[in-house]
C-alpha cells in the first residue's frame, strides 16, 4: 500500500512537466509542419515567385501584341505589318522570297 501512494506521489509531481512538454511538441510540430507552418509558408513563397515570373512573361507578351494590333488599326496601318501577318495567316509568299521557319517566333 506505501509503494502505491508513494508512485501516485511521484505520478503527481512528474505529470504536469509531462503534459507541458507534450503540449509544447505538439505545437512545435504543428508550426512547422502544419498547414500554416514554415513549410506552407515556404510553398506559398515558392508559387508566388514562379507567378510573379509567368505575370511578367505575360506582361512582356502582352505588351508586343499591343504593339502590333496598334500598327494594325486604320489611323496608322503598317503595310509591312499587313503584309507579313497575311502572308503568314494564308502561307502565301512572293516568287523572290525565302522563308525561314524558325519553331518559336522572336519579336
Amino acid at each position: 500500500m506505501a509503494l502505491l501512494r508513494e508512485i501516485r506521489a511521484k505520478a503527481r509531481q512528474i505529470l504536469p512537466p509531462v503534459l507541458a512538454v507534450c503540449v509544447m511538441g505538439y505545437f512545435a510540430y504543428h508550426s512547422i509542419q502544419g498547414e500554416r507552418g514554415y513549410l506552407a509558408l515556404l510553398r506559398v513563397e515558392k508559387d508566388l515567385a514562379q507567378a510573379r515570373a509567368t505575370e511578367a512573361r505575360l506582361l512582356a507578351e502582352r505588351t508586343l501584341l499591343e504593339r502590333d494590333v496598334n500598327l494594325l488599326r486604320l489611323d496608322g496601318l503598317d503595310t509591312d505589318l499587313l503584309g507579313e501577318r497575311a502572308r503568314m495567316l494564308l502561307n502565301y509568299g512572293l516568287e523572290d522570297e525565302y522563308t525561314i521557319l524558325r519553331e518559336t517566333p522572336d519579336r
